[in-house]
């Protein structure tokens, strides 16, 4: 039985595509399902953002293939790990939650790297390209640690 995650931010075409892309890239297909969603759906249906799509094709990933959707209750039965970008969307999915046990399925992205101090990935939808490449470089780092603790417990 695979082992499924859920990468979760704003809109679901910047930052949580670009998450489960490198996570993806870093777990067996045959045991690991990764997907992604937004807290919104104003771009439901959509490709990511061309720029997300621009820094993962520099960086050897397609995420092409993505399409945004919104996050939803049944989702907390589905994955075993919901990993969201910052605090705004931790609150935000905590309120679908079922109870605290789906509830305690919820991490915040960067906790991987600095437990419990609350970093968040900015959401870099309104600023250049440099945004995405941090963003990238910021993901791939803790995607790594998310990827070999995942192995290690799976």
């Amino acid at each position: 039985m695979a082992v499924n995650i859920l990468m979760v931010c704003l809109g679901n075409i910047c930052r949580s595509p670009l998450a489960e892309g490198i996570l993806q890239s870093k777990l067996p297909k045959e045991k690991f399902i990764v997907d992604s969603a937004g807290t919104g759906d104003w771009h439901a249906g959509q490709q990511p953002d061309k720029r997300s799509i621009a820094t993962a094709k520099n960086r050897g990933l397609d995420i092409t293939h993505q399409r945004a959707r919104q996050i939803k209750v049944s989702d907390f039965e589905k994955f075993d790990y919901i990993y969201v970008m910052d605090t705004s969307n931790y609150n935000n999915v905590a309120k679908l939650a079922p109870n605290n046990i789906t509830k305690a399925k919820i991490s915040l992205m960067m906790d991987a790297l600095y437990p419990e101090q609350g970093t968040e990935v900015p959401d870099p939808y309104f600023g250049g390209n440099d945004g995405f490449e941090k963003v990238y470089d910021m993901l791939d780092e803790a995607c790594t640690i998310v990827a070999n603790n995942l192995l290690k417990k799976h």
